[in-house]
């Protein structure tokens, strides 16, 4: 015999259970979606850095000029293309992960290795070393900008307040040494007339000359200031705090701003001295991710090793295309595009304060 439950007299059915409803992708399943798509939106920049260029090669021939040394094109793709966009693809790198250490560190939006002076320093005694020391190989310009990044980093710091500064200090503070060294580097390329050719294309920042050893060399510096600088990502989202707040919660801020500086220091010292300055690049990506990730820095950092790249070779690219069959220096490129973006920043920011 079969019981059957009957509802009461005078009461309702009992509710019968619905199915659950699907998961929702939480944000950091999200987050951790865009930075795969980021990643393969930097494999097709890097094969359009590979595949295009000044003299246009057909696509099927491209893969044999890069695996076959009998191609006709062995030698511009192999030895020319590929070289270039792994330097280019270091450069964004150290350079989009700068930017977002130092806007973190100074608690500026506006902070940029070049907009803060640090490519500058880089720059002063790079061409110093090219000028009174007769330097000529990357192995001896990055120890020279190593030097003058690490020296204008604790300069504008110390100039901007120290513990005190503020993000309109540390800017001004930023733009007066970045006049003063860029006029430093022009009188010195103006006296120097053996040296001018080779210091005014490194001066506008360019991926043109890049060869194979100066990649290896670059990659300790670039792999170990990324390596420090993601490392520190934690510490600094409890510095946004106070460092009241972050010493509670574990942090060290002496510590941690002597590593910043130190990161900010390999990076642009490294990308600086292969590459040249480049502007811009630390700015503009930082700002856009920022939209994407939120200001938590374990997302943010590594969306600006990946997107910053993109950006630097997408515009290298952009600069051997529209220019044939010549080029424009990928330091031009990023200026044009990065111009009327910072503009854009400051008038939301008086917008905003206003």
């Amino acid at each position: 015999m079969t019981l059957t439950h009957s509802p009461p007299a005078g009461g309702t059915p009992p509710a019968v259970p619905e199915a659950p409803a699907p998961p929702r992708r939480g944000p950091a399943a999200a987050r951790a979606a865009g930075l795969l798509g980021a990643l393969l939106l930097l494999a097709l920049v890097v094969a359009l850095g590979i595949a295009v260029g000044a003299k246009q090669i057909p696509l099927g021939e491209v893969w044999d000029g890069l695996t076959d040394p009998a191609s006709p094109h062995h030698t511009v793709i192999r030895e020319m293309r590929l070289p270039r966009t792994l330097l280019g693809l270091l450069a964004g790198l150290a350079l989009g992960l700068a930017g977002g250490v130092m806007q973190a560190l100074t608690r500026n939006p506006l902070a940029d290795p070049g907009l803060l002076g640090i490519n500058a320093g880089a720059s002063a005694a790079v061409v110093s070393a090219i000028a009174f020391l007769g330097v000529t190989a990357y192995t001896g310009y990055v120890w020279f900008a190593f030097l003058g990044a690490a020296a204008v980093s604790v300069l504008v710091y110390t100039v901007g307040g120290g513990r005190g500064a503020t993000p309109a200090r540390l800017a001004l503070a930023g733009a007066a040494l970045n006049a003063a060294l860029y006029s430093y580097v022009n009188a010195a390329m103006i006296l120097d007339a053996a040296s001018l050719e080779r210091m005014r294309f490194w001066t506008v920042g360019s991926l043109a000359s890049a060869r194979a050893d100066v990649v290896v060399q670059l990659a300790p510096f670039a792999v170990g200031g990324a390596l420090l600088a993601l490392g520190l990502a934690r510490p600094l989202n409890a510095m946004a705090m106070g460092d009241d707040s972050a010493r509670a919660l574990g942090a060290r801020p002496a510590r941690v701003r002597a590593g910043a500086i130190t990161a900010v220091t390999l990076l642009c010292g490294a990308a600086t001295a292969a590459c040249g300055p480049i502007v811009f690049v630390g700015l503009i990506v930082p700002h856009l991710v920022r939209a994407l990730t939120g200001p938590d820095l374990r997302w943010l950092l590594p969306y600006c090793a990946v997107l910053a790249p993109v950006l630097l070779l997408g515009a290298d690219v952009l600069g051997r295309v529209v220019a044939r069959p010549g080029e424009l220096q990928v330091g031009i490129v990023t200026a044009v595009l990065g111009g009327p973006v910072f503009l854009y920043f400051v008038r939301r920011r008086r917008a905003v304060g206003a």
